[in-house]
């Protein structure tokens, strides 16, 4: 059984920025960790509750950044967007 998924306030607005094609490639993203929530890398030291998934989209890395609840089986979606400068974002 899938994980719930919920967005957390960043998600939503780098979600409502995206083109549509993205959008649904990020919703096929999100789909795909909500059935296997530990197919994501988990990063290490200030970032260690953060899962990332990588995909491609429009010949562009893209990262999906969420944490687990395995208690209340909740996946978090925490943050999405270019490879480029994901993290250093991310930290704000």
């Amino acid at each position: 059984m899938a994980y719930e998924l919920r967005q957390t306030r960043r998600f939503a607005r780098a979600y409502k920025k995206l083109q549509d094609n993205i959008a649904a490639d990020v919703d096929q993203a999100a789909q795909t960790v909500a059935n296997d929530p530990g197919i994501g890398e988990r990063k290490k030291g200030d970032l260690a509750k953060l899962y990332v998934y990588k995909f491609r989209s429009q010949d562009q890395l893209y990262l999906l950044g969420y944490t687990v609840d395995h208690e209340i089986r909740l996946v978090y979606l925490e943050s999405v967007g270019p490879h480029e400068n994901f993290y250093r974002d991310f930290k704000r």
